[in-house]
């Protein structure tokens, strides 16, 4: 069955012939792979994908590579992909996939930055970007096309930020000017 997808994949991609579409290609081929294939499906997965623009994409190939990389017991090799693929997820603010990396990354006995409870009313990298859109007169349609999102996700990270910035509208945004991050690390283990 996942056999069949892959072609089905395969085929429907390879009249595209972009660096993305094989990059996907080959991340679907290496999780079904094992030993040299696997290894080779995903390192043409992050090569393929590190030539594009797609960034989350890339880290959720570098993730996946990760994981099977310290099952495959290469701990030194998973930690570089893993550290990669956790520093992206924490910047975009896709925290789902930055604590699957966390998680992977400790259990190598990797040391791994966590946000403190300070950062709990501090903006995301998302809300950041998505709010300097907002300010700059960009309507949520646009600014869902630009990051691939659906607009109700953008109205949703918006009332995020309004409360975040205590604002209760876009003129808000423009004296708030949300210019860059302020966040504080702290190093824990476990």
């Amino acid at each position: 069955m996942a056999a069949e997808a892959l072609n089905r994949l395969g085929a429907a991609t390879a009249v595209d012939g972009s660096e993305w579409a094989a990059g996907l290609v080959a991340r679907s081929r290496a999780l079904l792979a094992d030993g040299q294939a696997g290894d080779r499906g995903y390192a043409e997965a992050v090569d393929r994908l590190g030539t594009t623009r797609l960034r989350l994409e890339l880290a959720r190939s570098r993730l996946l590579y990760g994981e099977w990389l310290r099952r495959e017991g290469r701990r030194v090799e998973a930690s570089e992909q893993l550290r990669s693929a956790h520093e992206t997820f924490t910047t975009v603010g896709a925290d789902a996939f930055a604590d699957r990396a966390r998680r992977e990354l400790l259990a190598i006995g990797e040391k791994v930055r966590k946000w403190d409870m300070d950062t709990v009313n501090q903006l995301t990298a998302q809300e950041e970007h998505i709010a300097r859109l907002a300010r700059d007169g960009h309507t949520n349609p646009e600014i869902a096309a630009e990051l691939f999102i659906s607009a109700r996700t953008v109205e949703w990270h918006l009332r995020k930020v309004f409360g975040k910035l205590g604002v209760t509208n876009r003129r808000g945004l423009k004296e708030a000017k949300p210019e860059g991050r302020q966040t504080r690390l702290i190093e824990q283990r476990g």
